[in-house]
């Protein structure tokens, strides 16, 4: 079986461990809860006929005050970038964090996710701004960890990405 490992990197309170609860558990909560560290998880998908373990990385939001440790990214195969659609300046933590991981480890697959789409009347990202990465070659996919909206779409797509390097 292979396993590979995809870490949730993005600004806090984004919804990377509610992404997960959702793709592991079928589940959402509420409750914000906070990661200190990282979280790990595992999941078993079929892909192309074949069994594929990943091991999901939950890492702590980055903010003001901690920066994610570049570490925790070692391993690898590919990592879901994930911004908050709410939050504008979730989107710009996630493009910085982009370039920062590609520092520390290189280019692997990576896929913006911007989350909360359930709550679109709020959103202050622009679809000029989603086209715009788009054309610069992003794949780019609006969530919603609370409905599960396409949460299963993020982690297939990522998975082929990383089977097809």
């Amino acid at each position: 079986m292979l396993q590979k490992k995809i870490c949730m990197v993005g600004a806090f309170a984004t919804g990377k461990t509610s992404l997960v609860a959702q793709f592991v558990y079928s589940i959402f909560s509420e409750k914000y809860q906070t990661t200190v560290g990282v979280k790990i998880d595992k999941k078993t998908i079929n892909f192309q006929e074949k069994e594929l373990n990943l091991i999901l990385w939950d890492l702590y939001g980055e903010d003001e005050f901690q920066k994610v440790r570049m570490s925790y990214l070692r391993g690898s195969a590919g990592y879901l970038l994930v911004a908050d659609g709410t939050r504008h300046h979730t989107l710009e933590k996630a493009l910085n964090l982009k370039q920062r991981v590609e520092e520390a480890i290189g280019k692997i697959p990576c896929i913006l996710v911007l989350n909360k789409w359930d709550l679109a009347d709020e959103w202050e990202i622009e679809n000029s701004e989603i086209e715009q990465l788009i054309q610069q070659s992003w794949t780019v996919i609006k969530t919603s960890a609370k409905t599960g909206l396409n949460v299963e779409e993020i982690f297939q797509r990522l998975a082929s990405k990383i089977l097809e390097e």
